[in-house]
């Protein structure tokens, strides 16, 4: 990627967080409901004069009109201030570099756990297509593709935290055994999608070509395998792994909701539930900028990795 072309995806972004910036703060605050009556409230049912309200809503330049809003909440972020939530009484930075962690841990062990089951299961049943062993294959991973994350993490609670005991039921903080449970619920899924996908990628590297001929000139399977077929068949796998990564890093709210796993998808969850608008913004241009700044690697990679395109001078 030249110089000129990485400015231009960079100024992407920019005009793409503008957006998404706007729109999520037009949603949230245009969104049927006062938000100054739940920030004084909450959820609980108190009465609450008109004149507290009038107050913390000039405090927070809440009477000016929606556009005069946009721009003072710009630009304050431009300046690294999201504001401040009212949920957890902090400021909204603070608040998100707090849960960072617990979703990148959480976004690393279910990743390694999906290429530890799903790269082998996918490479061994291309192999073996058509066996039983593909079939057994492709019927495990149809099954679990189809099983929602919600009911899967249910699942393994009742089995390994009611039953047998071995991890705890209710998490709420970052530990190992917090972690298994929320890790595999989360691996499992991704696993049975990404093995499918390894699966056709190889197929489709076996049926090129350049392999009928690496045969021809007596090469071992093994050395075609893994030498020939498995360097190209991983490169259209870099986009989908970078965009499931980047999925988790937004925060997988059911299942962190399910384990009680103290990350930005559970954080997502209680701050759209007390309107907390300011962090819900912070939360979605957070998500956003993952997504592309994933993508952006993904896109480096390829052609660092894909000597055609190194050639074309892509």
């Amino acid at each position: 990627m030249s110089k000129k072309q990485l400015l231009y995806r960079l100024g992407q972004i920019v005009l793409v967080l503008l957006g998404i910036s706007f729109i999520t703060f037009a949603l949230v605050m245009l969104s049927p409901g006062d938000p100054v009556r739940q920030m004084i409230a909450g959820n609980e049912d108190i009465i609450v004069s008109q004149q507290e309200i009038d107050a913390l809503r000039a405090e927070l330049g809440l009477d000016k009109p929606f556009v005069f809003q946009y721009l003072d909440w710009l630009g304050r972020a431009l300046r690294g201030n999201l504001g401040f939530s009212y949920m957890v009484k902090k400021p909204v930075v603070e608040e998100l570099m707090h849960s960072l962690p617990a979703t990148v841990i959480l976004s690393l062990a279910s990743t390694l756990f999906m290429l530890a089951v799903a790269v082998p299961l996918g490479i061994y049943s291309a192999v073996k297509r058509n066996s039983i062993a593909d079939y057994i294959v492709r019927a495990m991973t149809f099954v679990s593709i189809s099983i929602p994350n919600f009911w899967m993490g249910l699942m393994l609670l009742w089995i390994f935290g009611l039953k047998l005991r071995w991890l705890p039921i209710v998490g709420g903080s970052v530990n190992l055994r917090n972690l298994v449970l929320p890790a595999l619920t989360l691996g499992i899924v991704m696993a049975a999608k990404y093995a499918r996908q390894v699966r056709a990628a190889v197929l489709e590297e076996l049926n090129q070509d350049y392999v009928t001929g690496a045969r021809a000139r007596g090469m071992s399977e093994s050395h075609i395998l893994w030498k020939e077929v498995l360097p190209n068949a991983m490169l259209p796998l870099i986009t989908l792994l970078g965009l499931s990564f980047g999925n988790l890093l937004g925060g997988a709210a059911v299942v962190e909701i399910v384990f009680s796993w103290p990350g930005l998808g559970y954080l997502a969850v209680q701050s759209i539930i007390y309107r907390d608008f300011q962090l819900v913004q912070g939360i979605v241009l957070w998500i956003a900028l993952m997504y592309m700044i994933i993508n952006l690697v993904i896109d480096i990679s390829y052609n660092r990795l894909d000597p055609r395109l190194r050639k074309a001078g892509r």
